[in-house]
């Protein structure tokens, strides 16, 4: 006699699935980036992956009936969280990308976090909790021997790691000042409704600086191995993870669909060091733990 799966055990792991989903497609996005950037300039890479994005997130939320004009008063701001989270977020990981590792930017980025508590903390008055700040200062000293390949001597002379570092370690707090600013606009507005006009003013907003530099023609420098990097990054990465992600956050409380984030830069260590020899050193590994357990302590209050 066969076994049958309650509704809810069944949309539980649908949602498992679909958070695992995301996170490993996010995970390889360092990849296809450093490929794509090799091939042409890293706005080109933005402007055709966000491009892709709007594409699919548009047929998502229409076939989902979710999509709905923003109100005029809020044109300004869906403009401003495209230019943070889309536009200049990306603008930054790109170019950083360009010199530094794929999984040097994984564990970097894994601290968001970190600056996000901060800045609950500075700007919004949220209290600290003793775990919470020592988790802040474990976290910050995992970035700095991630960055410095566990060179910290070079600290002093002003030297952290490849120079990309400095443009993914200034995207953590920036994504942190993204993340606060949307709070607003998801009380108001489906998720996935509202990420496709903040993906769609990114797009536009990151068009200007393709057009004016360097141009369209720049598109055509892309071998069949750059268009598959900035197919992935599109579709996938911008698109669907987008969806599975916000799905696996309708039916899981955040805090169990938060965890996942902690495979992402093990996701990218292993498809970096299998497609693009990057190595793991003793130093980036004992810093990458460092900065996961740093996250864990400050959420460990939310989870709780």
């Amino acid at each position: 006699m066969p076994v049958i799966t309650p509704e809810p055990e069944r949309s539980r792991a649908g949602a498992i699935l679909a958070a695992l989903f995301a996170v490993v497609v996010w995970g390889a996005s360092f990849i296809a980036t450093k490929i794509a950037v090799g091939e042409v300039a890293p706005i080109t890479v933005v402007w055709l992956r966000f491009g892709m994005g709007v594409a699919v997130m548009g047929i998502v939320v229409l076939s989902r009936r979710q999509l709905s004009l923003p109100a005029a008063g809020d044109l300004a701001y869906f403009a401003l969280l495209g230019f943070l989270g889309i536009a200049f977020h990306q603008w930054l990981q790109s170019n950083g990308l360009v010199t530094s590792q794929a999984s040097t930017t994984s564990w970097i980025v894994a601290s968001t976090p970190i600056f996000m508590a901060l800045l609950g903390w500075m700007v919004l008055g949220e209290g600290v909790l003793p775990l919470a700040a020592l988790g802040i200062g474990v976290a910050a000293a995992g970035v700095l021997v991630v960055a410095t390949r566990g060179q910290l001597s070079s600290l002093a002379a002003g030297r952290l790691g490849a120079p990309g570092d400095w443009l993914i370690l200034a995207s953590a707090p920036n994504w942190a000042i993204f993340s606060v600013l949307s709070r607003r606009g998801l009380k108001r507005y489906p998720s996935a409704g509202m990420m496709f006009w903040v993906m769609t003013f990114g797009w536009l907003l990151s068009g200007f600086l393709f057009l004016a530099d360097p141009g369209i023609s720049d598109v055509s420098r892309l071998t069949t191995r750059g268009w598959m990097a900035v197919a992935f990054l599109g579709v996938f990465c911008s698109g669907l993870a987008y969806v599975f992600w916000y799905d696996a956050l309708s039916r899981l409380p955040s805090s169990q669909v938060g965890t996942f984030l902690y495979i992402e830069p093990l996701v990218t260590v292993a498809i970096a060091a299998a497609m693009l020899g990057e190595r793991l050193t003793v130093p980036t590994l004992a810093g990458g733990v460092a900065i996961l357990v740093g996250v864990w302590m400050v959420s460990f209050r939310r989870a709780a």
